[in-house]
């Protein structure tokens, strides 16, 4: 039998923040008011950090500037490093271009999302299509407080991230790789593999023909 204290609480029980009891067989509850990143440093000022939304609320985030040129030289001095050719399309979606590396004739389609709150690295010759999303956080969801987790990614040279795909943190995706449309990317997709699904799977090798 529990015993009682004399507020009637018994030794099992769980006393909440807000002073409620609560049973110890009852499922645990997630409370977002408990969230804390302070121990996640963007990697910038905060100055810095509100300089680059208003940049790219106007010149990315947008279809006033179609051409790459511009785009690339704020990049750069965001601290992105970005190699030559690049091609950026309008709406795209950047978190801290310090975090972000591009080689030379990478294509960054319309609607792309990179939320790079860790480092994102994009080799030569990579093509993210239209509203791929590169997600380098996420969070903790055994946690009560929601903690969140990061985790970098890599898209080697050669690769094609297709239209809507989904790559999770973590991720390498591997030379001349391909994530199909719609696409989820859960584990690390070997080079030259062909991947499709959700979660994705390898469905095939990739065969590029001789010039």
């Amino acid at each position: 039998m529990t015993s009682a204290r004399p507020d009637g609480v018994g030794e099992g029980d769980r006393v909440t923040e807000a002073g409620r009891v609560s049973d110890p067989s009852e499922p645990r509850r997630v409370d977002l008011g408990r969230f804390d990143n302070a121990d996640f440093s963007p990697g910038a000022s905060r100055l810095k950090w509100a300089a680059w939304y208003a940049v790219s609320a106007l010149f990315f985030i947008s279809y006033l500037v179609p051409c790459s040129a511009p785009k690339r030289v704020l990049l750069r001095l965001f601290g992105a490093r970005v190699g030559r050719g690049v091609v950026i399309k309008p709406n795209l979606r950047i978190k801290f271009p310090w975090n972000l590396e591009l080689g030379d004739h990478v294509w960054l389609g319309e609607n792309a999302w990179i939320e790079n709150h860790v480092a994102v690295r994009i080799g030569s010759n990579v093509c993210i299509s239209q509203g791929a999303f590169l997600l380098t956080g996420n969070h903790d969801y055994k946690d009560p407080t929601f903690r969140l987790t990061t985790g970098p990614i890599t898209v080697a040279e050669g690769a094609w991230v297709g239209a809507r795909a989904l790559v999770t943190p973590g991720r390498t995706v591997g030379s001349h790789a391909v994530i199909a449309a719609g696409a989820v990317l859960t584990t690390d997709a070997e080079p030259y593999g062909v991947y499709r699904g959700n979660p994705a799977v390898k469905i095939r090798e990739r065969q590029i023909r001789g010039a």
